[in-house]
């Protein structure tokens, strides 16, 4: 040991090797992984260890253990949530309050939306334009607009093309929608107004624009001054709530 850190578990050193042989594989989200035999063979490891290991990679959502005769470990396409479960913790034991996520948000959306126009699918860029036909079918439906209003940025993210984006965008997303302190989502619900949502839908449809026009700074110059009308409404509308910490235990 150096510096006072502790060795590795055996089960997460297993956990390692198995993801290691995934990506030496290629395995895809839907592979199985190696039965559990073969898997005690290859490692030289016991039956506990082996199974700490894929409880570990389960709990991270990478894996599914998949029950009878013909089951076994299965390689997911893991899901955001995992990560915004860690977060919510970490920004816990931090104190962080609400305010750190708007400030996040502000500093990573404006560029994930010049990367999408530089990136993005002409499939996902339709998937976003059948976003604000829903937003404009559903304005007084709470929510769906609000899901779309989630989606839309999602896509965004994940049409960066990069994963790490997609991720940490999807999450804090997540989180805005699963909290107490969520003001677009829960706090404010059917009390947020028309022209509010209306704005928003203004937003989406001029940054949207500028993505199918492949507009990289058009798309991060809207983008941030959407994030950015965001900030002001919330700043005016419910102050208290930004230094509101947010509470892994009170994730719904």
């Amino acid at each position: 040991m150096t510096n006072g850190t502790r060795p590795p578990k055996a089960a997460m050193l297993v956990a390692q090797r198995i993801m290691r042989d995934v990506s030496r594989d290629d395995l895809h989200p839907g592979d199985m992984l190696l039965p559990e035999r073969i898997m005690l063979e290859k490692y030289e490891i016991g039956r506990g260890t082996l199974r700490e290991a894929l409880r570990l990679l389960e709990f991270h959502g990478v894996i599914a253990l998949k029950p009878g005769p013909k089951g076994g470990p299965v390689l997911l396409d893991p899901d955001p949530s995992h990560l915004a479960s860690t977060m919510l913790l970490l920004m816990q034991v931090k104190q962080a309050p609400f305010r750190a996520i708007m400030e996040v948000r502000a500093t990573l959306e404006p560029k994930t939306g010049a990367l999408a126009a530089e990136r993005m699918s002409d499939d996902q860029i339709a998937e976003l334009g059948r976003c604000l036909a829903d937003m404009r079918d559903h304005m007084d439906d709470d929510y769906i607009f609000f899901d779309t209003n989630q989606r839309f940025h999602d896509i965004i993210a994940w049409g960066s093309g990069n994963a790490l984006f997609g991720y940490i965008v999807d999450s804090l997303l997540g989180i805005l929608d699963g909290t107490v302190a969520a003001v677009d989502y829960s706090a404010v619900g059917s009390d947020y107004p028309q022209r509010r949502r209306k704005a928003i839908l203004k937003a989406h449809e001029e940054i949207y624009a500028m993505i199918a026009a492949r507009d990289a700074a058009g798309a991060e110059a809207r983008m941030q001054e959407h994030i950015d009308a965001y900030v002001r409404y919330v700043e005016r509308k419910h102050p208290k709530l930004l230094e509101q910490t947010i509470r892994w235990d009170a994730r719904s």
